[in-house]
């Protein structure tokens, strides 16, 4: 495990425990596999010894590997698989040493910020023929699988435009993220899962018939966060083969009230031909109010599908929910890889498991481009340069920055984007 902050903390701790209880997971494909996390590293070890208290020898003891040598010093510890859970800024390095030790590897969204990146990433990943994965936990949300389920299945017909939000309250940026976010950006943090969920429900894996990315523009908005953005207006334009276009817009934040009655206020809306998608997913059916709880230590519209820690009607405790469920499912993936013998070889078991269009490194060139354009629009922004626009594969392959009274635009990338390869 790299990364030992509060992303460790509501999800891969939780796979990584109950797993050890379970004595691993079974599946007929590959028999029983056990997991244990055996290193972690991080740049002060201060919460990997907090972590190991409460465990109270209960699992697996584990090195806690600290300062500039952890990543090397991890990777050495004949480890089979690294999670990378650090800061975005901070994937790129771990995820590109651990590939080149032929490790299998799991990474938060957004897996790096610049095409270059993530070409290294897909090259190393072929080459050693392991598994590069990406967390998009939210394509797992039950609404968002029913979504994609009527997409798929011809029910909403040519998607038009759409609303994203998804605003958090300022703990995060000023307390919980407060070491990182010098300079940093809530949509890279949180957008990208809604500019993920946009390319896999409308964005076909046929990409000569189906949508493109075309275009990106953005706005910031300063003042709350020191030395960070508050908020940030997104757009995202994709065309289809006959000239249609979508347009999709979401906003972040991380300033909202500590005291707003949700752990964080998200929906989505999405206008097709035929129909109207309306999600609001902090308002799920549930609200609860308890004197001297909520909403600050227990919220008052709790969202139970993403990690809810439950008491099973058997007696057992366990917690449960869509962030929990995409780790989980990266772990069989690698076992179906490494254990499956009797199906096809390994290359062709890897082959397959890297066409899974959902996590695959491959298939984030679009995400990862918007995170580019994103980033450097709001980089002019703070300059003083403002409407910048950035498009796709548009006038050559790659991504084009065009500045206000710009004659030309500026190569920011040079391969074509809308690829998988």
């Amino acid at each position: 495990m790299v990364g030992m902050g509060m992303i460790f903390d509501e999800t891969y701790r939780h796979v990584f425990e109950q797993l050890r209880h379970a004595g691993g997971f079974w599946h007929r494909d590959y028999g029983c596999v056990e997991v244990e996390l055996t290193a972690v590293a991080s740049r002060t070890g201060t919460r990997a010894e907090a972590y190991r208290r409460t465990l109270a020898g209960e699992a697996a003891r584990f090195h806690s590997f600290v300062g500039s040598s952890a990543i090397d010093e991890l990777i050495a510890s004949s480890v089979d698989v690294v999670c990378v859970a650090t800061p975005d800024d901070r994937h790129f390095e771990p995820a590109r040493k651990a590939l080149q030790a032929g490790k299998h590897v799991l990474i938060e969204k957004p897996s790096v910020l610049r095409l270059t990146e993530l070409d290294d990433l897909i090259r190393l990943s072929r080459e050693q023929q392991v598994l590069c994965k990406v967390v998009y936990h939210k394509l797992a949300d039950p609404d968002h699988k029913a979504l994609r389920t009527r997409v798929a299945n011809g029910t909403l017909k040519h998607i038009n435009s759409g609303y994203c939000s998804l605003l958090e309250p300022k703990s995060i940026s000023q307390s919980q993220f407060s070491e990182w976010i010098a300079g940093r950006n809530p949509a890279t943090y949180v957008a990208v899962h809604y500019v993920k969920l946009i390319d896999f429900t409308f964005a076909a894996t046929d990409l000569d018939s189906q949508w493109r990315l075309h275009r990106i523009s953005a706005s910031g908005q300063r003042g709350q966060t020191r030395d960070a953005w508050d908020s940030v207006h997104l757009q995202i334009i994709y065309r289809d083969r006959v000239g249609r276009e979508a347009a999709f817009d979401i906003h972040t934040s991380w300033v909202m009230p500590n005291n707003f009655p949700g752990y964080v206020e998200q929906e989505v809306q999405f206008r097709f031909d035929n129909a109207v998608w309306n999600a609001h997913q902090r308002k799920r059916g549930v609200e609860v109010s308890i004197e001297g709880y909520t909403p600050e230590v227990l919220k008052i519209t709790p969202n139970h599908h993403y990690n809810a820690q439950c008491l099973e009607p058997w007696g057992e405790t366990r917690h449960r929910g869509y962030g929990l469920e995409v780790i989980e499912r990266f772990l069989h993936e690698v076992a179906y890889v490494e254990y499956a013998d009797r199906l096809h070889t390994r290359a062709e078991r890897f082959q397959e498991i890297s066409q899974l269009c959902y996590n695959d490194i491959a298939q984030d060139r679009r995400v990862v481009a918007v995170v580019q354009a994103l980033e450097q629009i709001l980089t002019d922004q703070a300059a003083g340069s403002v409407n910048s626009t950035v498009t796709v594969d548009e006038p050559g392959d790659g991504l084009w920055l065009w500045k206000l009274g710009a004659s030309k635009p500026e190569c920011l990338y040079t391969r074509r984007v809308n690829s998988h390869e």
